[in-house]
């Protein structure tokens, strides 16, 4: 085990081991280096459209910048696994200074090569801050483990409401080449969360003790299996809206800085659906927040592209209240189904996420190239539905 001055070990973060009761100020502390780790990587969407007018890129090039920033997440099987087993956790203070350091560079790229080496940094940051964060999160919950991990959504949620603000903001001030300016924030959070943190106990009681990765993933297939299908079609959902939502508002003719509110709106009413989402899933099943939700969202998404103007703007709200609540719910069903691998099982699930969603993305990329990004938002509005009864085949804790 390295040294205690260089790695932040994870143990329950109050006096008594094994405590139930919610830590509030540990998971406030823990959300905010989320949710400015998040600020950052919420960058690329609000960029898309300057690069593409810049670099001249189709939007399925464009697209793949989005896969190169998520594609390390890839490695978060691997990454929970060294967290279980050894509790190296001081990655998750470091995360925000490497992620702000690379996307803020992003504005001074040269070339297309030189986004891509940035992207895939930060995405290996960002893969070790949510391979470990949300266990760190969940350790610290107790017996609300749904309330933690709408704790920690919230965190994300807002720094992706932030982000594009901040970044546009940014370009209007300081212009694209002033944009490395930013990553002091970052650096200075990352600073902070170490200090706050190195004093801590975090290790979780059952490190050094889960089943082996083998054993722990076939163990994880009756749930895997469902969840998967579920994943794939809300991928169509969440990321034609994520991705694509300043571009294709910026066709239909607004500028840029409207492009980019219109997503920090979506990313807002994500807050609040995050911490409501998760707290109600406590109570009533997490089977039935993620049934509502795959339903209403694709009501919203039609209205959406039904009105023009500033009413689309209501509309997203409320499609960012269904759409982004369910990530939580998800969350708080993988760990609890599996305490002695938390970060394992969260690193699974994650790393699934990641590639339904980079493959979704592409398949999204090219639909807008051949038939416009309008029929990708209303296909991406049916394929949820499909979801619906692979639901039923996922575990309910009892409320």
């Amino acid at each position: 085990m390295p040294p205690a001055s260089t790695v932040v070990e994870i143990q329950s973060l109050s006096p008594v081991a094994g405590s139930q009761r919610f830590q509030t100020g540990s998971v406030v502390t823990v959300s905010a280096g989320h949710a400015v780790h998040d600020t950052y990587t919420a960058f690329l969407p609000s960029l898309l459209p300057i690069f593409i007018e810049n670099l001249a890129l189709s939007n399925t090039a464009a697209g793949l910048l989005t896969i190169f920033l998520r594609a390390p997440s890839l490695l978060q099987p691997f990454i929970g696994h060294l967290a279980d087993r050894y509790g190296v956790w001081v990655i998750f203070a470091l995360a925000p200074a490497v992620s702000a350091v690379m996307m803020s560079l992003l504005g001074i790229a040269p070339a297309y090569g030189f986004l891509v080496v940035f992207l895939l940094v930060a995405g290996l940051s960002s893969a070790c801050l949510h391979s470990v964060g949300p266990v760190v999160a969940g350790h610290l919950s107790g017996r609300s483990l749904g309330r933690g991990m709408g704790f920690w959504m919230v965190g994300g949620e807002l720094g992706r409401t932030l982000g594009p603000i901040v970044v546009v903001s940014a370009v209007q001030v300081l212009t694209l080449r002033g944009t490395p300016w930013l990553m002091i924030a970052g650096i200075a959070t990352s600073a902070l969360l170490y200090v706050q943190l190195r004093d801590v106990a975090l290790r979780p009681t059952t490190a050094g003790h889960g089943l082996p990765w083998r054993q722990a993933l076939r163990a994880m297939g009756p749930l895997l299996a469902p969840l998967a299908g579920i994943l794939t079609v809300r991928a169509f959902m969440v990321s034609v809206l994520t991705t694509y939502l300043p571009t294709f508002l910026s066709a239909e003719g607004a500028d840029l800085w409207v492009a980019g509110a219109s997503l920090s709106l979506l990313e807002g009413a994500g807050v609040v659906s995050a911490l409501l989402g998760g707290a109600i899933s406590d109570r009533v099943g997490r089977r039935w927040v993620l049934f509502v939700s795959t339903l209403t969202t694709p009501l919203l998404m039609f209205l959406f592209l039904a009105v023009t103007g500033w009413l689309q703007f209501p509309v997203l709200l409320m499609l960012g209240l269904t759409a982004l609540s369910v990530t939580p719910v998800i969350m708080a069903m993988v760990q609890e189904s599996y305490p002695e691998n938390r970060a394992l099982a969260n690193g699974v699930y994650m790393a699934a996420d990641v590639a339904i969603r980079s493959v979704v993305v592409l398949i999204l990329g090219a639909l807008g190239d051949w038939l416009g990004l309008r029929w990708a938002f209303a296909i991406s509005a049916i394929i949820p539905l499909l979801g619906l009864p692979l639901i039923f085949l996922l575990p309910e804790k009892r409320p």
